[in-house]
């Protein structure tokens, strides 16, 4: 992949930095970097003295990051671990004055057929966010009973037609096979109601909630985020703050809830009671913004919780 090339918009760029208050000299966690779209501000922000460490379970996007933050002169201020953001305590050195978590897949992801994320153009069915660990999509759908892919799609995917999806991917996969994002697209849209078109005309395509939850279950994304969120506040500086984007519903309700429980516990303090929403101006320039919900967290002070 050509870094050169690569173009990554961030998501809720002027929230994030308002919520994780980077400051010269701050030693922050982009647990999710993709293309570094959201670390090289964040780096611009804690310079003079500051330093980023970089995570992302895929390799490919690694590079990129590491190129664009190197491009705009911050080689030297960054490091980087091909890691899932589940095991992000272990790239770190000690507390951090901040934390990032941007999820779900990046655009660079989605935009590489060969990846296998979208219905939009052919590829595999792969939507492994790291394609040297596990399997891939294709050979969870062949594992699966119809009963447990069904369970994946109503779960993952909130996919009320779970049923009459699960049992027409099934058929297809023992028939005509399912070699390529486009076969399972087009099954899952065979296997619609006819009313259960309609919502194609607001530029939501059928499949879109099957690919969301075959997506999650091959990168078991939902457990990780769980793992992920017990481990911050030990990892934070008191004062400390932790961001974190999300794209649907089940993982925001896993933020939502994990920081009400640690704020119970007087480890963090709440920062934003509801979910950030992207503004107007971002969704126009950004379509993929448009389901984004950022929520943001600050550890207290050792008398705080008392």
């Amino acid at each position: 992949m050509d870094g050169g090339n690569a173009v990554h918009i961030p998501v809720m760029l002027r929230e994030t930095l308002f919520y994780l208050e980077p400051k010269p000299g701050d030693v922050m966690a982009d647990c999710t970097i993709g293309a570094g779209g959201h670390a090289v501000e964040i780096l611009a922000a804690i310079q003079p003295g500051g330093r980023l460490i970089g995570i992302d379970r895929d390799a490919e996007v690694l590079e990129i990051a590491g190129k664009n933050m190197a491009d705009r002169g911050f080689a030297g201020c960054f490091e980087l671990h091909h890691a899932d953001f589940s095991d992000f305590d272990e790239a770190l050195h000690g507390a951090v004055d901040g934390m990032l978590f941007d999820l779900g897949v990046s655009s660079l992801q989605l935009d590489r057929p060969e990846r296998g994320f979208s219905f939009m153009a052919e590829g595999p069915l792969d939507m492994r966010m790291d394609p040297s660990r596990g399997q891939p999509a294709s050979a969870a759908i062949r594992r699966l009973s119809e009963k447990e892919l069904a369970g994946v799609l109503r779960d993952y995917g909130e996919e009320r037609h779970a049923w009459r999806i699960a049992k027409a991917i099934k058929q297809a996969e023992q028939t005509t096979g399912l070699r390529t994002t486009r076969d399972l697209a087009e099954t899952v849209q065979r296997a619609m109601p006819r009313r259960a078109e309609r919502p194609r005309i607001a530029g939501i395509h059928p499949a879109t909630r099957t690919f969301q939850a075959l997506r999650i279950y091959v990168n078991q994304e939902l457990d990780a985020l769980a793992q992920a969120l017990r481990k911050v506040p030990g990892r934070l500086k008191p004062g400390g703050r932790v961001v974190v984007i999300s794209y649907h519903s089940l993982e925001d309700r896993i933020v939502k809830h994990t920081f009400r429980e640690q704020a119970a516990g007087g480890e963090i303090e709440i920062v934003t009671r509801k979910p950030v929403r992207p503004q107007d101006d971002e969704v126009h320039r950004n379509r993929r913004s448009r389901s984004a919900r950022l929520r943001a967290a600050r550890k207290l002070q050792p008398h705080e919780g008392q």
